[in-house]
């Protein structure tokens, strides 16, 4: 077996693990000082918005040995408004103006056509009025919202509403650090950056999920023990799960990086960068905060329930025992064999699995005065 499958199915197996729930400030401090950025790039750049949300004219040119940054002065010049220039696989240009009206853009193409020194018959101008692109804005708006409320009451359904509660902060977490790095850089936002941002947060929801599983199957009848805290299983089912996010998070992040890196960035295919530069940052921010913010969130909610705080103050007080005996008591974070200890009812971890399994006492071991491995 791997390095890599054996580190996970330590994990897995709970012999190994991180303490990502007990050391949650941290998480939540840098997951903070992200958004402020975020939000700071935002308010002050601003967004690139594509003519398709507020109206404009695209001209397509033939062949030419013009520039990139020459032909967005012609456009400038032209038109009076900021022009974004793309250079295309056969030679020619792709001139973004935006506010442009019908009437204006004829005069626009004549102007470039002789700047450009091309065949004006052979520039091809598409129009799209402001108040489609307003129509698209709010149809994105629209579906964006209906996402989240179907989310919520999925979650709240399948698992519990603090579950939904946590998986909600952390979509808002993804979509807010995704649109900041669009501001920060300046790329461009199309009806392809909508798609992505949607497609990466069905992606972070799959990974939050999976883990709110784990977490749901081993906190059943937690109350029915006194080993393990709340928080400890949360960070089992982390630890349990954390493998298999990175392989999934890695396998998606290579063939966007490829799109990102080289389709937009090497072969200057910009068209590229609307939709990969949404799903690169989504994806890795919705691997982030589906481990370091969803599970911990859900843990600190839950240990404010009342039957959660006295089971938390049982098992602190029955370690604190143990403890001035000069005995101890494990964390779920370490596996160990029970083969000394008396079987106790109340000692059973409220766990399922292969784990719960090795964690129970063996019904072969001393117990009721007799020697391991004897029968009567």
């Amino acid at each position: 077996m791997s390095k890599l499958g054996t580190l996970g199915a330590r994990l897995h197996r709970g012999e190994i693990g991180y303490d990502f729930v007990g050391k949650r400030k941290i998480w939540y401090g840098v997951s903070i000082l992200i958004t402020i950025t975020a939000i700071l790039g935002l308010a002050v750049r601003g967004l690139n918005m594509g003519i398709e949300f507020q109206g404009g004219a695209v001209f397509t040119t033939e062949r030419t040995s013009v520039s990139v940054s020459q032909a967005e002065t012609y456009a400038e010049e032209a038109s009076g408004h900021d022009a974004i220039v793309q250079k295309l696989g056969n030679g020619g240009l792709r001139i973004q103006v935006a506010g442009v009206d019908t009437g204006k853009s004829d005069q626009i193409k004549k102007t470039l056509a002789e700047d450009l020194k091309v065949d004006s018959e052979k520039i091809n101008a598409d129009l799209v009025g402001p108040s489609w692109g307003d129509q698209v804005a709010n149809k994105a708006w629209q579906g964006l919202a209906i996402f989240m409320v179907l989310v919520v009451i999925y979650l709240a359904i399948a698992f519990e509403w603090r579950m939904a509660a946590a998986a909600l902060v952390a979509l808002i977490h993804d979509i807010t650090i995704t649109v900041g790095v669009y501001a920060l850089v300046g790329f461009e936002v199309t009806p392809g950056t909508v798609i992505g941002l949607l497609t990466i947060l069905g992606y972070s929801l799959y990974d939050t999920v999976v883990v709110f599983d784990s977490l749901k199957e081993q906190t059943k009848d937690i109350t029915k023990q006194t080993r393990w805290t709340y928080s400890e299983i949360a960070d089992r089912s982390i630890n349990g799960t954390l493998v298999r996010s990175i392989n999934t998070t890695v396998v998606a992040l290579l063939p966007v990086a490829g799109l990102l890196f080289i389709g937009g960035g090497v072969l200057g295919a910009g068209m590229l960068n609307d939709i990969s530069l949404s799903l690169f940052v989504g994806l890795a921010a919705g691997a982030y905060s589906s481990i370091f913010i969803a599970t911990p969130l859900v843990a600190d909610f839950k240990e404010r329930e009342p039957q959660i705080k006295a089971l938390r103050k049982r098992i602190l007080a029955k370690r604190a025992a143990a403890a001035a005996k000069g005995e101890s008591l494990e964390t779920p974070v370490v596996e160990r064999s029970y083969d000394d200890e008396e079987p106790d009812d109340e000692a059973t971890p409220a766990v399922v699995g292969p784990r719960a399994q090795r964690a129970q006492p063996s019904s072969r071991g001393r117990g009721r005065g007799r020697p391991s491995g004897k029968r009567r």
